[in-house]
């Protein structure tokens, strides 16, 4: 069984077999994983288009360069995550980024994203489970919605980008007015 790491940061020079040649050797069974190289000589940087490096380090790295290579990483996670729609016998990917929110009907869940809606059988609470860390947030106990199709936010009820108006509960205004707040700030430039 392998394991594959999302990110690896390689020295090219390195004792026994140089940065480059392991990078070769480690894109041959993982092509998803992120390659970083640390190099004190910019010359070689040439060589690490071999292998799709993602960035080179110049040594001694500094914690901003690395911090901006692993948000970078994070934010790219994000874009690729998709989540499984079952309706019927067919079975649908979706991108988490295209939600816009999700609304309980019943036993189903409606699933309403730019690019069209699905309904699937599956409960909203676990749904708020596995999607808060991509910013949803549950406004209602009837709603979850991605806090970055907010359009705006008003006294009981928030605008989404496509222009439908859902109800927030009373208890929920000062959390999602938090919730909200440090979304923007995670996401602002």
């Amino acid at each position: 069984e392998h394991i594959f790491y999302d990110l690896v940061i390689l020295d090219i020079e390195m004792p026994g077999m140089n940065g480059i040649e392991t990078g070769k050797r480690l894109r041959a069974v993982a092509d998803k994983t992120a390659i970083v190289f640390l190099t004190s000589h910019i010359e070689y940087a040439l060589e690490g288009y071999e292998v799709n490096a993602l960035r080179y380090l110049m040594k001694p790295v500094s914690v901003e360069k690395l911090s901006e290579i692993i948000c970078y990483l994070i934010e790219r996670q994000k874009k690729e995550r998709k989540l499984l729609l079952k309706q019927g016998d067919e079975t649908t990917t979706v991108s988490i980024l295209d939600i816009l929110y999700m609304e309980a009907q019943n036993q189903n869940i409606r699933v309403v994203t730019s690019n069209g809606e699905y309904v699937n059988r599956y409960n909203l609470s676990d749904y708020e489970k596995e999607m808060t860390e991509y910013g949803f947030f549950r406004i209602h106990r009837g709603y979850l919605v991605a806090l970055g199709s907010i359009e705006s936010f008003g006294h009981h009820e928030v605008r989404m980008e496509d222009g439908t108006v859902l109800p927030v509960s009373k208890t929920k205004e000062k959390k999602l007015k938090d919730a909200l707040f440090q979304y923007v700030k995670e996401v602002a430039i």
